[in-house]
């Protein structure tokens, strides 16, 4: 039995009750088709679109745990690192002076001056300049001798039983002589100005210097 066509401009949307049934199936897939689109569309674009997000989100989580990992892994080699060179720094401050052995310091660096002849017009220690983990003397003076004798002098300190680490701050050497500005290996040179030598903080100092600090930053 052979099917009436439908022709679309006979249909009537006031009465879709009245269509032939093949009109009426025909809507009713398209009706289906329009809301498995809109059913798509709303749901399962914005499913995907959170799905990228998530998927950005785990690759950036994933990058950052294997750099954290890294860093995890070479931190405790870090460690080790750090404390041999703590360990190694305080060996170095070890061989400074104490605060017991600087009194008899200083009179040694007076000592080896006079000792290779140089004449002391100024040897005034100067009071001590704690810093982080070791104090500073000032020695403001003034020498007179020759260019022989202040190698001397240099060669003397060094070879001092105690490590003696000497900076030169506004130091001036020039002729005693000034008339003939002349510097010869036996004319008289005078070296003024002031130096600074150096000595280990105990554990107990640098803890003082640290309650210290911190009832200064309490009070402020």
């Amino acid at each position: 039995m052979s099917q009436k066509k439908v022709n679309l401009r006979e249909l009537d949307f006031n009465n879709i009750g009245g269509w032939p049934r093949n009109a009426q199936i025909g809507f009713c897939a398209i009706i289906a088709v329009v809301i498995v689109g809109l059913a798509w569309w709303l749901f399962v674009s914005d499913k995907r679109d959170e799905l990228e997000r998530l998927e950005r989100t785990e690759t950036e989580l994933r990058q950052e745990f294997e750099t954290k990992q890294g860093r995890a892994s070479n931190l405790e080699p870090l460690k080790q690192q750090l404390a041999q060179m703590e360990q190694q720094l305080q060996q170095m401050l070890r061989q400074l002076p104490s605060k017991t052995e600087m009194p008899d310091l200083i009179v040694d660096i007076s000592q080896t001056a006079l000792a290779t002849g140089i004449a002391n017009e100024l040897f005034q220690p100067g009071p001590e300049e704690p810093k982080e983990f070791y104090a500073e003397k000032p020695i403001a003076l003034r020498m007179v001798g020759t260019y022989h004798q202040f190698g001397a002098f240099v060669s003397g300190v060094a070879s001092l039983p105690r490590v003696v680490i000497m900076t030169m701050h506004d130091i001036s050497l020039q002729p005693r002589d000034k008339e003939n500005g002349v510097i010869g290996a036996n004319a008289p040179l005078e070296l003024a100005g002031t130096v600074k030598t150096y000595r280990y903080l105990d554990e107990e100092e640098i803890a003082d210097d640290e309650e210290g600090a911190d009832a200064a930053e309490g009070e402020g």
